[in-house]
C-alpha cells in the first residue's frame, strides 16, 4: 500500500553529526554539509541529504545564487530539532517565512567561517580550535549587541578570543557606530572578562566587498585603532582566511589574524 511505502533511514554517525551541527549552524547547503559530515563525493552528499529530507529530519528550500542558478538549502525539521535539543530560537522559527533569502545569505556566510575554523585544518603551528558560541540575546545591558558568533583558538598555549561580525552591505553605517561603541564598552567595563574569562578580545569583521570593509573601517577609526580587524569574503576566497589579509581600523598594513 502507498501509505506504507515511506522510506526508512537508519541514522549513521555522520548523519547525527550533521544534525547536531545544524543546532548551531541553523542552515546549510550541500558544500557545507560535505565538509561538516565528511561526505566523500557530491553525489553521496546529494543522496543522503535527500533521504534525510524525505524521512522528515531536514527541511529543504531552493534559493537563487549569485550566478543566476538555484541551489538547495537545508535546516532541521521540528522533530529533529527537538531530538537534538536545539535552542528555543532554533525550534520556534523553523517556518519557511523566517528563512528569507537575506537571512539565508547572511547565515550561510557566517557558517563559512564556522566551518573554516572548526572543520578545516588550521595551517598554523600550535594552533587549534577550542569552542564556538552562538548568541540569541544581547551580550549585556551595557553592550546591546548580538554577535554573529564567538570562537576561541588556542595558539602557543594562549587562548585567543574572537567575536565575528559578517556584513552583507545591508546595514546603515550609523548602526555600525553603535556596534563599535558597544564592543568598546564590553571591553573597558570588564564585562567580557567576567563572562568569558580572558581579558582581551578581537572583533573580526568580514564584509561582502573590499569597498564595504573600507567604509566600516573608516567608522571604526573614529573611535579606536584596536580590537577590530577587517577583511572581505572575496579576499578570503582569493588569499586564504589565515593569510595576511586583515586590517586594523587605521593604517594600510595587512596582517594575519594571529
Amino acid at each position: 500500500m502507498r501509505g506504507n511505502s515511506q522510506k526508512l533511514v537508519v541514522l549513521q554517525q555522520r548523519d547525527r553529526k550533521l544534525l547536531a551541527e545544524l543546532t548551531v549552524m541553523r542552515v546549510i547547503d550541500r558544500d557545507l554539509a560535505k565538509t561538516v559530515a565528511g561526505f566523500g563525493s557530491t553525489t553521496r552528499a546529494n543522496t543522503r541529504l535527500l533521504a534525510l529530507t524525505q524521512v522528515g529530519y531536514l527541511k529543504r528550500h531552493f534559493v537563487g545564487t549569485i550566478y543566476g542558478g538555484r541551489k538547495a538549502v537545508y535546516w532541521l525539521s521540528k522533530k529533529a530539532a527537538i531530538q537534538n535539543a536545539a535552542s528555543d530560537a532554533g525550534t520556534k522559527k523553523l517556518g519557511r517565512s523566517w528563512y528569507s533569502e537575506l537571512f539565508l545569505e547572511h547565515q550561510l556566510s557566517v557558517n563559512q567561517v564556522y566551518v573554516r575554523v572548526k572543520h578545516l585544518p588550521i595551517p598554523l603551528i600550535n594552533c587549534r580550535f577550542e569552542r564556538w558560541i552562538h548568541f540569541n540575546q544581547f551580550l549585556s545591558k551595557v553592550s546591546p549587541i548580538i554577535p554573529d558568533g564567538y570562537f576561541e583558538l588556542q595558539h602557543d598555549a594562549a587562548i585567543k578570543p574572537l567575536f565575528l561580525e559578517v556584513d552583507m552591505g545591508t546595514e546603515a553605517l550609523r548602526l555600525w557606530k553603535k556596534k563599535i561603541e558597544s564592543y568598546l564598552r564590553f571591553a573597558v567595563t570588564g564585562e567580557f572578562s567576567k563572562q568569558f574569562g580572558p581579558t582581551q578580545f578581537k572583533v573580526i569583521v568580514i564584509a561582502n566587498s573590499e569597498r564595504r570593509a573600507g567604509n566600516i573601517r573608516k567608522v571604526a577609526a573614529k573611535f579606536t585603532d584596536k580590537i577590530f580587524r577587517f577583511t572581505s569574503f572575496e579576499t578570503i576566497n582569493r588569499e586564504g582566511f589565515w593569510s595576511a589579509i586583515w586590517q586594523k581600523p587605521v593604517g594600510d598594513q595587512r596582517e594575519s589574524l594571529l
